[in-house]
């Protein structure tokens, strides 16, 4: 057989096959419409929704009611609000479904809205690293350290903190006014406070405590001689109080003495920072030996009238590199 009768066999061969095959996919074909036809009038499309693998209903549209949980659930109203998230979004299955069968959008839209976790943000205006006040905007949270920068001087301790929270508590935040205010009332205590210790410190050492309380009977300086026994010219002061009142470190230091000392009676001497030292006189009893580490506050001694003294105080001195100074400067002022 000749090359050129074949491929005319093979040619009439494909197109029989080629009818036979279009034929059958024309009746697939129809017997798909016809199927969707009857389906269609018996049935309807729709999709199963599943959270956390729960069936909780169907709803028509994935795509539109996907849209429905972005712009109403996800999508943060307040400006306090960072974003919103949900324990579990849905998942689809599309079915067909009875004609009669009723959709659940409400109810699955509900069941979202209880598991819409919001994630609240707010910027913390922080002063030595403790929250002072909070507002919504980082914008607020600038000008209000800038204007009190402005104020009280750019190495004022400010900062600024981005807070994300769930829990509204730690959240709410206050008006800017009011932030400031509080804020400013912080530093005015903090200022006062460093005016304190500024006006409590001799030579770099802080007197913190007084060192024993009740009323000052004689000051520093020229005065009369008690009974004919003390000095007229004073190095310190004398606080009276009853027999046995506690007596304690006005400074942190160490127990250089500990015992008599001809007219101080009883004495305790601790060393401090930079050549101060202070003198705690005519004590009943000594509760610190020498070399002890005290810091302000410390028990060391209680109140008596051993040496030269003429009833119950305490004789107090601070003293610098020797010589005494007025401890009414920088303790009971």
């Amino acid at each position: 057989m000749k090359l050129k009768e074949m491929n005319i066999i093979l040619v009439r061969k494909i197109k029989h096959y080629s009818k036979n095959i279009f034929k059958i996919m024309s009746l697939l074909i129809l017997a798909a419409v016809i199927i969707l036809t009857i389906i269609s009038i018996k049935r309807k499309s729709v999709y199963k929704v599943f959270i956390s693998g729960e069936f909780v209903g169907y709803v028509q549209d994935k795509d539109d009611f996907n849209t429905k949980i972005n712009n109403e659930i996800l999508t943060p109203k307040e400006s306090n609000i960072a974003f919103i998230s949900v324990t579990a979004m849905p998942e689809y299955q599309h079915k067909f479904v009875d004609k009669d069968e009723e959709t659940s959008e409400d109810l699955i839209y509900a069941k979202l809205e209880e598991q819409a976790v919001p994630t609240y943000r707010v910027y913390a205006i922080n002063f030595e690293g403790e929250t002072k006040a909070k507002v919504d905007t980082f914008e607020e949270a600038e000008t209000l350290v800038n204007e009190i920068k402005a104020e009280y001087g750019n190495d004022t301790d400010l900062g600024i903190n981005e807070i994300y929270t769930n829990n509204l508590e730690e959240a709410t935040s206050i008006e800017f006014a009011q932030a400031k205010s509080e804020v400013q009332v912080t530093l005015e205590e903090k200022a006062q406070e460093v005016k304190k210790i500024e006006s409590s410190t001799y030579k770099g050492v802080y007197f913190a405590v007084k060192p024993v309380s009740g009323n000052i009977t004689s000051r520093f300086g020229s005065r009369s001689s008690p009974g004919g026994i003390g000095s007229t010219n004073h190095k310190g002061i004398d606080i009276a109080a009853p027999n046995g009142t506690t007596i304690v470190a006005a400074a942190d230091g160490t127990v250089t003495y500990s015992g008599w000392m001809s007219g101080y009676g009883n004495l305790i001497i601790l060393k401090h920072a930079n050549g101060v030292e202070t003198y705690y006189g005519h004590c009943s009893k000594l509760y610190v030996s020498v070399g002890t580490k005290v810091s302000a506050g410390t028990k060391i001694a209680a109140v008596g009238s051993t040496g030269n003294s003429t009833g119950n105080h305490l004789h107090f001195e601070i003293r610098g590199n020797g010589s005494q100074v007025n401890p009414q400067k920088y303790v009971y002022k």
